[in-house]
């Protein structure tokens, strides 16, 4: 399995496009083949979200969608044993995106052999911050599942050096001051904010939250090494417009980014 960074750095052209998937908002039968399509369309990388009853960074959108997959009788484990008989099914590297509890009631080692054994390459766990993250994995055999750290616009320069001293995977810079959504107007700092994460970081630094349009995806790309797409990507997936998901991902390619 190829590091996640790597796998993002290594992209044919353009710049790096993860769309965010929430599993079995239409049901599991759907995650394989939902996965292949995308990756078909050019996703450089998926998240993959793992249904919550209480998911603190997620718009209305995305916990919707977790709402229906949790009626779906939706779990953790469901979610990693169908990777696992997707297996040579699909080749685009996974990035989980969970919650700590969830982690901690499957089990902290257990869950890092298994999403191992899933194929997964990296996990997002939102409510975990960075240095605690650090100490709670201290000792445990994570089988090359990157932890990949988010940094804000609010995060002090203190802490930004730490985060990208110890990054792995990539770097998520959330794009607004809230929770998950589309927006029109990012803020004026953003596009320097990323600039600079993009020059001092080892790992790529890819741009999340809010985005939904294709000049967007240009300017926020431009800027680092990609964007991630999540609340686009759920409602239209969920109405069937695919093809503006199709759209959206081919648009990534027209950047002329770093790598």
């Amino acid at each position: 399995m190829m590091r996640l960074d790597e796998a993002i750095r290594q992209r044919s052209e353009g710049t790096a496009f993860v769309p965010y998937i929430m599993a079995g908002d239409d049901g599991l039968d759907s995650l394989i083949p939902t996965i292949e399509r995308l990756e078909a369309m050019g996703a450089t990388a998926i998240e993959l979200g793992i249904p919550f009853s209480d998911p603190v960074a997620d718009g209305p959108v995305i916990e919707a969608a977790g709402m229906r997959a949790l009626e779906h009788g939706v779990t953790l484990t469901d979610v990693l044993d169908r990777l696992i008989e997707g297996t040579g099914r699909f080749s685009v590297p996974i990035v989980l995106m969970t919650y700590l509890n969830p982690v901690f009631r499957f089990g902290v080692e257990r869950f890092f052999e298994r999403a191992a054994a899933s194929g997964v390459s990296g996990v997002i766990i939102p409510d975990l911050p960075f240095e605690e993250s650090l100490d709670l994995f201290a000792g445990i055999d994570r089988h090359e599942v990157a932890v990949v750290p988010l940094v804000t616009l609010t995060s002090s320069q203190a802490r930004i050096d730490t985060i990208l001293d110890q990054a792995e995977g990539f770097v998520y810079a959330v794009t607004l001051k809230g929770t998950t959504g589309k927006t029109d107007v990012f803020p004026e700092e953003l596009l320097d904010h990323l600039r600079s994460l993009t020059e001092r970081s080892p790992v790529p630094v890819l741009a999340g939250f809010g985005v939904h349009r294709a000049d967007q995806v240009r300017t926020l790309g431009a800027a680092c090494d990609g964007v991630v797409v999540g609340s686009f990507i759920v409602e239209a997936l969920h109405a069937g417009r695919v093809q503006d998901v199709a759209a959206l991902i081919a648009s990534a390619r027209t950047v002329n980014a770093k790598k």
